[in-house]
């Protein structure tokens, strides 16, 4: 296997599970010598068997350790350290060893999350809990920026470096509750801004980007669903949407694919979708599929449309839930205008007049 990534030093913050750990294996397999952070490790005092809730991370099983064999199991290199990117001593004593032991730092991938047990859905906004909220935003934003700011000057002269941004969805619209919509754009903005505070200073050997996943079947998602991964398909019964869904390794091989496009500067500052970039750089997923959610996702909203019978309360909830992804895309508008229709909404509530 080819090794694009060889002599590359990459970071990934939130390394332990989920799309962290299929990027830090994915980086590692392309050759780079990847930095696994997190907080969860074999040492951790109290750490459950990862039953009950499976979204609570203080009762998951995974650990850095595991993310550093598996990388390693593919021939990677890999190395972990416990860090709580919240903690700003710790991300500078990390930067500090990267600096010491490898002088530099190629690809930062910021993933770290920790909102799962924060987030309340089909709560009114009224409603919500202004602490669960805040402490939600403050993990995306405290954590990313202060790995970032400590970060950068390592990549600044390494001719093509590269920051990612881990979201949910390529779009500006809202994601269905208030606090989580605020949290997942705070990536893309971040990417955003970082790609114009370089440009700015002339600093263009650095790229900034955001990257979203599709239907993520990471480990507590399988579980929540009471299968694993040799047994996902078995879930389609449940959610025939789980059909278009994909392991964490797909948008490990999009970072590892965009890490090694000599053009990536002509994405700077964008959101990207793993299933566009699969289509672009012709790379599948592990298992030898390449899904597509966001096409997937429309494919169904026009099948609806099309369709002459009325809307169930399922594929209602779905028609308004994509609506209000779109709804500040002037490219959709026509879209957004039909689902309106559908919806028994009068009209879009448009900013673009």
């Amino acid at each position: 296997m080819t090794k694009p990534l060889a002599g590359k030093i990459a970071l990934v913050a939130g390394a332990t599970r989920g799309a962290g750990r299929g990027i830090a294996v994915s980086l590692a397999e392309a050759g780079a010598t990847v930095w696994c952070t997190g907080r969860s490790t074999r040492a951790d005092a109290g750490r459950g068997p990862g039953k009950g809730d499976p979204f609570d991370l203080s009762l998951r099983p995974e650990t850095l350790e595991e993310t550093v064999e598996l990388a390693q199991s593919r021939g990677g290199s890999a190395h972990w350290q416990r860090v709580d990117h919240t903690d700003e001593a710790q991300v500078t004593a990390l930067i500090a060893r990267i600096q010491r032991e490898h002088g530099g730092l190629d690809i930062l991938v910021n993933d770290v999350w920790g909102g799962d047990g924060l987030g309340e859905w089909g709560v009114p906004f009224w409603q919500l809990s202004p602490q669960k909220g805040f402490a939600l935003l403050d993990r995306v934003l405290h954590s990313h920026f202060i790995t970032s700011r400590h970060a950068l000057p390592l990549m600044l002269g390494r001719g093509a470096a590269l920051v990612v941004e881990v979201t949910d969805g390529d779009f500006l619209g809202y994601r269905g509750s208030l606090f989580y919509d605020l949290a997942k754009l705070i990536p893309i903005r971040l990417a955003f801004a970082l790609m114009a505070e370089l440009v700015t200073r002339g600093q263009t050997g650095v790229t900034s980007v955001a990257i979203t996943p599709g239907f993520l079947r990471s480990e507590a998602v399988l579980q929540h669903f009471g299968v694993t991964e040799a047994t996902w398909r078995d879930a389609i019964a449940k959610d025939p949407h789980f059909a278009e869904s994909e392991t964490p390794y797909f948008v490990g091989r999009a970072i590892a694919a965009l890490a090694a496009d000599a053009s990536v500067q002509h994405k700077n500052g964008r959101v990207l979708a793993a299933g566009d970039l699969a289509s672009e750089y012709g790379f599948d997923d592990v298992d030898g599929r390449r899904p597509d959610w966001k096409a997937h996702f429309n494919r169904y909203i026009a099948q609806l449309l099309e369709r002459d019978t009325p809307l169930t309360g399922d594929e209602r909830e779905l028609m308004m839930a994509r609506y209000f992804q779109l709804l500040l895309d002037p490219r959709e508008l026509h879209q957004t205008r039909r689902m309106a229709a559908a919806l028994g909404l009068a009209e879009p509530y448009p900013y673009i007049g």
